[in-house]
């Protein structure tokens, strides 16, 4: 559409179906370049893809004809068929329903990809729930407990 612009940048956050740490270092660092290429090929820009075993954290910029939701759902989907098709586990992978999706703010974008650049680091201090909560407390969203995703004792 002619004389309109946009840049709509997101954040998100996608766990492993019931928390479960099925990212392998084995083949974490080609799946985070598969969700790139998943990314490029819905016509999106990827910012920066990078995880712990048991979810994953994806910074892009969205054009405006592509929903947030459904970006989500297509890389989701892609993702997890690939996992499965390329025999990295014994068991079936899948994302679990849902996840938390934000905006960003191009100042933060910076700040941002640096945050999930350093995610090992950063979950060294901090489990995944304290950070999913503190996101969520940030955008102005009150947890629910009855959509979190499912939070487990111990780990990290």
């Amino acid at each position: 559409m002619p004389n309109s612009f946009s840049k709509l940048y997101i954040h998100h956050v996608s766990a492993v179906k019931y928390r479960q740490a099925l990212i392998l270092p084995e083949f974490e660092d080609r799946l985070y370049q598969y969700i790139i290429g998943i990314i490029k090929e819905l016509n999106q820009t990827p910012i920066q893809v990078n995880g712990m075993p048991d979810h994953i954290h994806i910074a892009a910029r969205l054009r405006p004809a592509m929903a947030p939701s459904v970006f989500v759902q297509k890389v989701k989907a892609n993702s997890s068929r690939w996992i499965n098709a390329s025999g990295f586990l014994p068991q079936e992978f899948a994302w679990q329903v849902g996840g938390g999706t934000f905006s960003i703010s191009e100042s933060h974008i910076g700040a941002v990809k640096n945050y999930i650049r350093n995610q090992k680091e950063h979950h060294r201090k901090h489990s995944f729930k304290d950070e999913y909560v503190k996101l969520l407390t940030r955008n102005g969203i009150a947890p629910n407990e009855g959509y979190l995703p499912e939070f487990f004792t111990g780990g990290y």
